[in-house]
């Protein structure tokens, strides 16, 4: 409720896309937090502490995705997530934690930040058409394990 009107969201967001193009796509942020707990051994001291609520609030978009996915069917609007990996930031993480993460991806490394481009576009294009209430997994092999 925001002053006396209350706001259905649902409805303003498939108005928005509906009336004027008769289709819309939604990509929801997620994380691989939101699929598996966070490693307390691969933080240590490194004051890069992933945050219970942060955990929270990835897991409940992949399962808004769904939900929105299923509410706004056969409308032309399609919603889906992305679920990357951590992404490499030396200056803020520092070495220790990127060898620690690292370890615990099947590539051995973190993501480079442009790396997740190329899944951006799919899910915003024509080839992903088929796609909705899905999650796409880019994380280096890290919720594989």
């Amino acid at each position: 409720r925001i002053g006396t009107k209350k706001w259905n969201w649902e409805k303003l967001a498939s108005a928005a896309m509906e009336l004027k193009q008769k289709h819309g796509i939604i990509i929801n942020i997620s994380s691989a937090y939101g699929m598996v707990a966070a490693d307390q051994r691969i933080y240590a001291k490194s004051g890069q502490n992933s945050m219970a609520f942060y955990a929270a609030t990835k897991s409940a978009l992949l399962n808004l995705t769904r939900y929105f996915a299923s509410y706004w069917n056969r409308t032309g609007i399609r919603v889906n997530s992305l679920s990357p990996g951590g992404v490499e930031r030396i200056e803020v993480q520092g070495k220790s934690f990127i060898k620690n993460y690292s370890y615990k991806t099947m590539l051995g490394r973190m993501a480079h930040k442009d790396e997740y481009i190329g899944a951006l576009i799919f899910l915003c294009s024509d080839s992903s058409s088929y796609m909705t209430g899905s999650n796409l997994v880019i994380d280096g092999g890290f919720t594989a394990w």
